[in-house]
């Protein structure tokens, strides 16, 4: 194995392969209940608001998840809360299979997405620290394993199960879990070298001290930006099945579209990640916002089959970067040592705000019979994203010092 005490080696890449495995497999939770939205609301009986509650719990069990898995991380080890988190996930599952009403399926659905959040903020909190020069590309590519498990698994599950209903594949993601996560999490015992978080953070704090921020304020002056880029994002990610339902085109055309729009959101999260190498995490953050509220404008004509799948892998191409932004920003501006919690308060807001805007949006769609308005909900909180990113954007460019005039 090479020497794991340099940033940008051949073993920080060996590390970020292990954690992109381990994402694929742990992220799942997140999006399992999308795809089974409209089969569980069969068995229910239940609103569309009803059933959309149960995302917004595993979105806020996700979020809470994000912050204290990754304080446990910056104080315990990635490998232990891994391990720990990948039980209580397998558990969430089995016992989500066997949920008798929409009330316990959406506590368990809690629990499943606090587990679920160990593999990703945390995860990529741990491989940031590994990386310097190609931060942003290692960022991205940890960070694609949330989108490629959405858009590989639910399809893996569907071919396996059968015909068989959703509760089926809650106990095979259970059993899977436990087979594929603690012996990959095994492999990522080593902790990052002290002369590297050094290193690292002499950069961060000249950053931060340019903005003329605390690190306090500027953390939640980011975690609000969160809140309102993803409660924008989560209209279409949430309600994709649900709208090709309403449509008369089925969950599965939905599922494709879904798995179609996660595809290209890791193509732009690769993308973004190199892009963020090159011109830092604040302005590809405001390309991606800025591309992600032009997609949502295109939703609104949209209603055929063929517009439907163009415009949802145009809104993957835009939005996909946005999050990965958010961790490149505050390992940019934050203390290596506080990485897990601190990337993990940013990303739990972030979370917090598809959570709201999941459950918005259902609620919208009630009141209104569609979701028009939801798609209009989501493009004003958008600009409420882009123009915190656009202050912060302005305070960290060098002044130009005032000269006397000459007499």
């Amino acid at each position: 194995m090479s020497d794991p005490t340099i940033l940008d080696s051949r073993y920080a890449w060996l590390r970020l392969g292990i954690t992109l495995l381990i994402a694929v497999m742990g992220n799942v939770g997140m999006w399992a209940i999308i795809v089974v939205m409209p089969e569980v609301q069969t068995e229910f009986g239940a609103g569309r608001g009803e059933v959309s509650l149960a995302y917004t719990l595993t979105m806020i069990g996700f979020a809470l998840g994000n912050y204290y898995v990754g304080r446990a991380v910056d104080r315990f080890g990635v490998t232990t809360s891994l391990i720990a988190c990948a039980v209580t996930l397998a558990l969430g599952y089995i016992l989500a299979a066997l949920s008798p009403s929409l009330l316990i399926l959406s506590a368990l659905q809690f629990v499943i997405g606090f587990a679920t959040a160990c593999s990703f903020g945390p995860l990529i909190a741990d491989i940031s620290q590994w990386f310097l020069k190609r931060r942003g590309i290692a960022v991205a590519i940890a960070a694609s394993g949330n989108y490629l498990s959405g858009a590989i698994w639910p399809l893996i599950l569907g071919n396996l199960a059968g015909g068989e209903s959703w509760r089926w594949s809650y106990t095979a993601l259970g059993i899977l879990t436990l087979i594929i996560i603690p012996p990959l999490a095994l492999m990522l015992r080593t902790r990052v070298p002290l002369e590297a978080i050094t290193l690292s953070d002499t950069q961060s704090a000249s950053r931060t001290r340019s903005t003329g921020f605390s690190p306090r304020q500027l953390q939640w002056m980011l975690g609000f930006a969160g809140i309102a880029c993803c409660v924008a994002m989560s209209m279409p990610q949430v309600h994709i099945v649900a709208l090709c339902v309403d449509y008369g085109y089925g969950a599965a055309v939905g599922a494709e579209m879904l798995s179609l729009m996660l595809m290209g959101g890791v193509v732009s999260r690769l993308i973004s990640g190199t892009l963020a190498d090159r011109i830092g995490g604040i302005p590809t953050l405001l390309i991606g916002s800025t591309l992600q509220a032009i997609a949502l404008f295109l939703y609104l004509p949209a209603g055929g089959l063929v517009s439907l799948y163009v415009v949802s892998l145009i809104f993957g191409l835009s939005q996909g970067g946005i999050v990965p932004s958010y961790a490149v920003i505050v390992r940019e501006y934050m203390p290596s040592r506080e990485a897990g919690s601190r990337v993990g308060f940013v990303l739990m807001m972030t979370i917090l705000g598809m959570a709201l805007g999941g459950w918005l949006s259902g609620v919208i769609y009630d009141v209104t019979g569609s979701y028009q308005w939801a798609f209009v909900n989501g493009i004003v909180w958008n600009g409420l994203n882009i123009a915190i990113m656009v202050l912060i954007l302005i305070r960290s460019q060098p002044r130009k010092e005032m000269r006397p005039a000459a007499a």
